[in-house]
C-alpha cells in the first residue's frame, strides 16, 4: 500500500512536535510493509539534511516559501498533486492549515486519511483571518476526510459536531523509554550542574509561555538553580527576538533546537520540567520529561490535564504569582524521580492503530 504524507515540515531532525510524532511513526509503519514517501518543505531542508530515504521512508523534498502565511498551504497543494501523479493508495494529511485542502485532494479521486494535531486557530501568532482560515481547515479535513485521527480525547469531543461516528479515531502521541546517560560534558559546556537545574523546551512561539517561565524563576529566588530552555522560533519574530534578549538578561540558558545525545542529556541531569503552555494538542515535550520520570509543573490547560499527573503538577495557565509559588514549592521539597504510567504512549501500538486505520479504508 503506497502511503503519502504532507502536512510537516519534514524528518528527520526538524523542530516541532509533528516532526516529531512523523519521525517517530513512519519507520515504524515502513517496517510494517507500507510504502510510505513523506513530503517536506524545501524551506527546512538543509545542506547537510539531504536525503532520498531515512529509516526505510522515503524521502521527497517539494518547494516551500519560508513564509508562515502562505508556506505551508502551497505546499500541501503541490505534494497533492503528486500524490496524485504517483498513484498514491492514501494520502495522510497532518494538522489543520494542510487540512484545508482536504476537498481538493479527494476531487482528484484521492482517499484521505488526517491527523488532527490540536485546535492551532488558538494560538498566539495567528491574527483574526489566518485564525479564521484555520477553524474553516479543521471543518474541511473533519467532513471530507475518509478518517480522522485525534491526539487526544479534548480534540475527539471537539469533532463530534461533524457526526464522522466510526471513522473519528482516538491514537495517541507517543514517547520512548530513553537510556538515560551518565555523561555530564554537554551541560557542563553550558555550565550547568547536575540535578542544579530546571529544564522547558518548544518552539519560540507566545503560546508557549516561555516570558511567564523566566518571569516566574527570577521571583522565586533560587539562585543555585539555572533555567534551560531548548529550542528556537520557526520564523524570527518581535516575540521570539525579545524573548532571546529577555533570557540573556537575566541568565537564562538557551540551548537552540536540540535532539539526540544533546537532548539526552540535558533531560538526564535536570531537577525539574516545567511546561508553560496556553496551547497544546498532547504535547510529546511533556511526555519526553515523563519518560525520564522527571518532577513536572505543566500549566492547567485541557491538553496537559489528560496526561495523568500528581495533583501538585499543575498551575493555573498564565498566572504568574501561582508558577512562582509552585516554583517555589517543587525546588524546596528537592529532587525527586516520579514514575508515570506510560502504556498509552508506545509508538508501536500507535502505528499499529494506525495500520488498522489504512486497511480499514483500503477495504472500504
Amino acid at each position: 500500500m503506497k502511503i503519502v504524507v504532507v502536512g510537516t515540515r519534514g524528518i528527520p531532525n526538524i523542530l516541532g512536535g509533528v516532526e516529531t510524532h512523523c519521525e517517530e511513526l513512519y519507520p515504524r509503519l515502513a517496517r510494517l510493509g507500507y510504502d510510505i514517501t513523506l513530503i517536506r518543505r524545501s524551506c527546512y531542508v538543509s545542506p547537510d539534511n539531504k536525503l532520498d530515504n531515512y529509516m526505510g521512508v522515503k524521502i521527497k523534498d517539494i518547494y516551500a516559501p519560508k513564509m508562515k502565511s502562505i508556506e505551508a498551504i502551497l505546499h500541501t497543494f503541490l505534494s497533492i498533486l503528486y500524490a496524485k501523479k504517483v498513484k498514491a493508495d492514501i494520502l495522510h494529511v497532518h494538522a489543520i492549515g494542510p487540512s484545508l485542502l482536504v476537498p481538493f485532494a479527494k476531487l482528484l479521486g484521492l482517499k484521505v486519511v488526517i491527523t488532527h494535531h490540536g485546535p492551532d486557530y488558538d494560538r498566539q501568532k495567528w491574527g483574526r483571518m489566518a485564525k479564521l482560515i484555520l477553524r474553516l481547515g479543521e471543518k474541511m479535513g473533519a467532513k471530507f476526510s475518509d478518517e480522522v485521527i485525534v491526539i487526544s480525547k479534548v480534540i475527539e469531543d471537539s469533532l463530534r459536531i461533524y457526526g464522522r461516528g466510526n471513522h473519528l479515531h482516538l491514537i495517541y502521541n507517543g514517547v520512548n523509554r530513553p537510556h538515560k546517560t551518565l555523561s555530564k560534558d554537554y551541560i557542563t559546556s553550558l555550565g550547568l550542574l547536575d540535578k542544579k537545574y530546571i529544564v522547558s523546551l518548544g518552539r519560540f512561539v507566545e503560546e508557549k509561555g516561555f516570558d511567564y517561565l523566566i518571569n516566574a524563576f527570577e521571583r522565586a529566588g533560587f539562585s543555585e538553580y539555572k533555567l534551560v530552555i531548548a529550542g528556537d522560533a520557526d520564523h524570527e519574530t518581535s516575540y521570539s527576538k525579545h524573548l532571546k534578549e529577555e533570557a540573556r538578561e537575566r541568565g537564562v540558558i538557551l540551548t537552540g533546537f536540540i535532539k539526540g545525545e544533546k537532548l539526552n542529556e540535558l533531560m538526564s541531569h535536570a531537577a525539574l520540567f516545567v511546561l508553560p503552555s496556553f496551547h497544546e494538542g498532547l504535547p510529546i515535550a511533556l511526555l519526553e520529561a515523563i519518560s525520564y520520570r522527571l518532577d513536572v509543573l505543566v500549566s492547567d490547560i485541557p491538553a496537559n490535564k489528560q496526561v495523568v499527573l500528581p495533583q501538585d503538577s499543575f498551575f493555573h495557565v498564565g498566572e504568574v504569582d501561582e508558577l512562582t509559588s509552585k516554583l517555589r514549592y517543587k525546588l524546596s521539597e528537592g529532587v525527586h524521580e516520579v514514575r508515570y504510567n506510560l502504556a498509552p504512549y508506545n509508538w508501536d501500538k500507535i502505528s499499529s492503530q494506525v495500520a488498522d486505520v489504512y486497511q480499514h479504508l483500503e477495504s472500504a
